[in-house]
């Protein structure tokens, strides 16, 4: 049976009805445009009308009437100004114009991205924080993920930047696997290449992670503004510590929250461990901290890799040696220790009669040994003892006698340090990349962040004592004579080195090189020699310090 065709007022009614809706919606939006500040002018005066109606319902009966007063005033003044009236209309529309004028509506959640990065941040975290036996499940497969998270924000990538997470009080969060397993799980999910930062509230329950910005690389070394005792390790930062220094960052000055190292008779870490990779800033501490500690102290320099970093500081005033070799290494540490022994022994004659203690043993000796594995390789090699076992003295003595050890080893080289070294080292560094495992075994505890996998040179963390873990950035401290680093930082070094040896009025004596050792030929005088309790011997130290193996 042969279909017949639709009558033509059926079959172009449609057409004319979808043409007419368009004719209708151009008209419309034409008038929407021509009408369109006079729409804004009267949302304007609405909103203004409200507004001011709701400022008369909040105002206190007893002052209506003086407000009523004063807007009269107004009113009659502008009328009675020459272009009143029309001034306080075109000031009237400006307003409604401004007030009604259309903003962009504030975002009062995430996106549909955002979102489905939260759900699935939820549904990894159900595996830890949910157990077969809870009645009313925070984390459960489907859940409602808001519940669980209070409080979040992204970036511009849509990255998160902060996230506040609630977690259930079953949850063993006093076991540091459990929090590392967590934190690990974060990382991972929220984006790799960042430094996180993981806040645990017990009380509460509650996890706080947030993204970390990079410390500053570009503080170089400079007087930094510290008490008497109280050296700067580096930077790390503002909400960790409570104290800021003014410092030169480039051309400008800025406030930075240091690390600060309180050493003396009084201080509860007093020597030092650095640990780190090659390349990544041990050496930089070392110097940085020497560079201090020669503001008011005598220091001495021994370089175990032998690779001359520290030539910069050879016959400066208030550098005593700068050894880097075993046989001159040696006598160095045999003299400290006789230094310490000296110290405690004039301390406690003085104080026993009564007088003050000289001030030749209130001035504080530090001994810097940088690489001492490879100098103690060397040493067994040649048939001596190691350096760390004179160490023993001034690690054990040195706060009450005022000398400071400072160590900085290798991550490879670090089972080649002594009990004693470890154990008296109370204050500790690791620099450059390390895993959590890494920074535990050497800090005692997990930091709080991740560590991120690439860093520059003079990053990683510190603990002091029992301390909490900080980030740490070390100041920038070159070897000015490296032609490689930057030429305003070698300056800065450079600025910052003490003079040169005075001439003596007798003839200086030199230090010569023990048998195997490269020592830097450093002159002490005799008003030193003497200072330090014996005349001069092969290295400049004190006779009786000399070990007898040495040689002229």
């Amino acid at each position: 049976m042969a279909r017949r065709p639709l009558p033509r007022i059926l079959s172009s009614g449609s057409v004319s009805i979808t043409r007419g809706r368009e004719i209708a919606r151009t008209a419309a939006d034409s008038a929407t445009d021509v009408l369109h500040p006079l729409i804004t002018v009267v949302r304007g005066l609405r909103l203004l009308a409200v507004a001011g109606r709701r400022n008369w319902a909040a105002t206190p009966r007893e002052r209506r009437g003086p407000k009523l007063f004063l807007a009269a005033a107004c009113v009659l003044a502008a009328a009675l100004v020459p272009f009143g009236p029309i001034l306080a209309l075109v000031t009237l529309m400006g307003a409604a114009a401004w007030k009604g004028r259309e903003r962009t509506p504030a975002r009062t959640g995430p996106d549909e991205s955002e979102c489905a990065r939260l759900r699935s941040l939820y549904e990894a975290l159900v595996p830890y924080f949910s157990t077969a036996d809870d009645p009313e499940p925070l984390f459960a497969h489907g859940g409602d993920w808001t519940k669980a998270f209070d409080a979040y924000a992204f970036d511009r990538d849509g990255r998160l930047t902060r996230l506040r997470i609630a977690y259930p009080a079953y949850f063993t969060d006093g076991e540091a696997a459990a929090r590392s397993r967590i934190e690990q799980l974060l990382h991972a999910k929220s984006g790799r290449g960042r430094e996180y930062h993981f806040g645990w509230d017990e009380e509460a329950n509650r996890l706080v992670m947030t993204v970390l910005d990079a410390l500053p690389t570009t503080i170089a070394a400079q007087r930094f503004v510290t008490a008497p005792g109280e050296t700067v390790l580096g930077f790390t930062d503002p909400d960790a510590v409570s104290r800021t220094v003014p410092v030169r960052d480039g051309d400008s000055t800025v406030d930075a929250p240091p690390v600060l190292w309180r050493t003396g008779g009084r201080s509860t870490e007093p020597h030092l461990l650095a640990v780190g990779q090659p390349g990544f800033g041990t050496t930089t501490l070392v110097r940085s901290i020497a560079l201090q500690a020669l503001q008011g102290g005598d220091v001495i320099v021994i370089d175990g890799s032998g690779t001359g970093e520290y030539a910069a500081l050879a016959g400066r005033a208030g550098v005593l040696a700068v050894e880097s070799g075993p046989g001159g290494a040696l006598a160095t540490l045999e003299w400290a220790a006789h230094e310490t022994e000296r110290r405690l022994i004039t301390a406690n004659r003085a104080r026993q009669s009564g007088h003050p203690v000289p001030d030749d043993i209130l001035r504080p000796l530090w001994i810097l040994l940088d690489r001492p594995g490879a100098l103690g390789h060397l040493a067994a090699a040649d048939g001596r003892c190691d350096p760390q076992e004179l160490l023993r003295i001034p690690l054990r003595h040195g706060r009450a006698a005022q000398v400071t050890v400072v160590l900085a080893e290798q991550f490879d080289a670090l089972d080649t340090l002594t009990g004693t070294v470890l154990n008296h080292t109370r204050a500790r560094a690791v620099l450059g990349p390390a895993s959590r495992e890494q920074i535990a075994a050497v800090l005692g505890a997990e930091p709080h962040t991740t560590p991120p996998p690439r860093v520059p040179p003079g990053r990683g963390y510190v603990r002091l004592g029992t301390g909490p873990v900080l980030r740490l950035q070390v100041p920038a401290t070159p070897d000015p004579y490296d032609d490689d680093a930057s030429d305003a930082h070698r300056e800065a070094v450079l600025g910052l080195l003490p003079g040169r040896h005075a001439p003596a009025e007798a003839e200086p004596a030199w230090e010569s090189a023990a048998e195997g050792s490269t020592t830097e030929r450093v002159p002490v005088s005799v008003e030193t020699a003497r200072a330090t309790g014996g005349a001069a011997g092969p290295s400049g130290l004190p006779a009786e310090a000399q070990p007898a193996g040495a040689e002229s």
